[in-house]
């Protein structure tokens, strides 16, 4: 790791103590961080880790509760329970994964990320509690402006937590692909099989990087264990902030969490649509996405949860896993859109084994999908309600980053007024969707080759 996990502003909760107490922890990551970098002795380093960093961190928690006890503070309960779990089975669980492991690099960079990343979350979240300054935020909401609420949490949260300023920009996001882009699912439970709920959270690679690789002093670009180790932590601290504010959502514990593939997460959305799914920019830092799903909807075995005694060896699967499909799947991509959900599937089931296959039910839509993820081609029915083929080409043709997009029309008429009209928008060809499946894809090939003919010859 490089840089520094540097103490900040926004960090001070306003009480001397805690705030200094807090830096130390800091300082100590930082040396940890530091050791770890000239490639110390790796059991040395994690026995005596785990020395400095527990018996500090202790002594920070005792003296937070003592001062939230000193002032009468109504959330010394909760924020007590918080510090014992981390005691009581966070910090045991990485104790024993180190003793397990041989006190590897890998175990050490995993207690690192762990550390950090609780960290970061606790002190950005829990602890800017304290001073009361965010508990009377959302105070007074009506449970009919749950969705509504949500949305305003989770800007200010981002704000409070990295001094971003992010807009919603859909609050009925489909699971599109943005980017190279990492999904984390966590389940939460009240201990009755019905009432449980799930929340996924999408982070477009380049946001991780500028937040939590920010806070954790990265100056690369790249993503690692340590790295996405802090996110998941730091995550489960937003996500449990996020429920605190809206007592629909509140009364959940953490039951299981996975690291999705693309592949994984859309199966989600081809179920079903969740509850809330709520589409955020953060302008240059990049998109996140925030979904929580009602309980029936909750699928089984999407992925392997990751637990104590997995969760090293689950992150090292991931990456490595991400790494090798980004590596090997050049497949063009096309976007398919088309009213009809028969089309689209059929489509999908036609072309996905040599393209990579994306799907929008709408000129909007595609316009949405587009702008998260450019394509390599557009397959667009012309005859839509409300927009049609013509109005999202015209909208695609207006946006200069997207003047040479090609788009082929879908359409099910032949007669000469029709294609005259196809033609005269400029389109990249038209297909007619009543072709056998073995056509279609043979006029997409054709596409395809002669773009690599064309590039090959400029």
């Amino acid at each position: 790791m490089d840089g520094r996990f540097e103490w900040r502003e926004e960090y001070s909760v306003g009480v001397e103590a805690i705030d200094k107490e807090h830096q130390r922890l800091f300082q100590i990551i930082n040396k940890l961080f530091a050791f770890r970098e000239e490639e110390k002795d790796s059991q040395w380093l994690g026995q005596e880790g785990i020395k400095y960093f527990k018996g500090h961190a202790m002594k920070h928690f005792a003296d937070e509760e003592s001062y939230m006890e000193s002032v009468g503070h109504p959330e010394l309960e909760r924020h007590r329970a918080i510090h014992q779990g981390f005691r009581e089975h966070t910090l045991p669980a990485l104790e024993e994964e180190m003793e397990r492991t041989g006190y590897s690099a890998e175990a050490l960079d995993h207690f690192l990320g762990v550390c950090a990343g609780w960290l970061i979350g606790h002190t950005l979240t829990e602890d800017q509690a304290i001073r009361g300054g965010q508990e009377s935020t959302w105070e007074g909401l009506l449970p009919e402006e749950e969705l509504d609420a949500m949305k305003k949490v989770i800007v200010q949260l981002v704000f409070d937590m990295f001094r971003l300023e992010s807009q919603l920009i859909s609050d009925a996001y489909g699971g599109e692909r943005f980017g190279d882009g990492v999904y984390y699912r966590l389940i939460y439970g009240t201990g009755q099989k019905e009432e449980k709920q799930e929340v996924l959270m999408v982070f477009e690679e380049k946001l991780l990087v500028n937040t939590v690789g920010r806070a954790l002093g990265l100056q690369t670009n790249k993503l690692n264990a340590m790295l996405i180790n802090a996110a998941r932590y730091t995550a489960r601290q937003f996500v449990g902030r996020v429920m605190e504010h809206l007592p629909a959502f509140g009364a959940y514990e953490l039951k299981e969490e996975n690291l999705l593939s693309y592949e994984q997460f859309q199966r989600v959305f081809q179920r079903e649509k969740p509850q809330v799914s709520l589409l955020f920019n953060t302008g240059g830092a990049g998109y996140f996405a925030y979904c929580v799903i009602a309980p029936h909807l909750l699928e089984k075995g999407v992925g392997t949860p990751i637990e104590s005694g997995n969760a090293l060896d689950e992150v090292e699967k991931y990456l490595t896993r991400r790494e090798e499909q980004q590596a090997a799947d050049t497949r063009p991509k096309v976007l398919v859109v088309d009213d009809s959900m028969t089309i689209r599937q059929a489509m999908r089931g036609l072309l996905e084994d040599e393209y990579q296959v994306q799907l929008a039910e709408s000129g909007v839509a595609a316009i949405r999908t587009i702008s998260l993820d450019r394509p390599d081609l557009v397959l667009l029915d012309y005859e839509m309600p409300v927009c049609d083929g013509r109005q999202t080409l015209e909208m695609l043709r207006s946006e200069p980053s997207f003047a040479d997009l090609p788009v082929i029309f879908l359409t099910g008429r032949s007669d000469p007024e029709v294609v005259r009209s196809l033609l005269s928008l400029k389109p990249a060809g038209y297909l007619l969707k009543y072709l056998k499946p073995a056509q279609i894809k043979e006029k997409i090939e054709g596409f395809f080759a002669k773009a690599r003919g064309y590039s090959q010859h400029t």
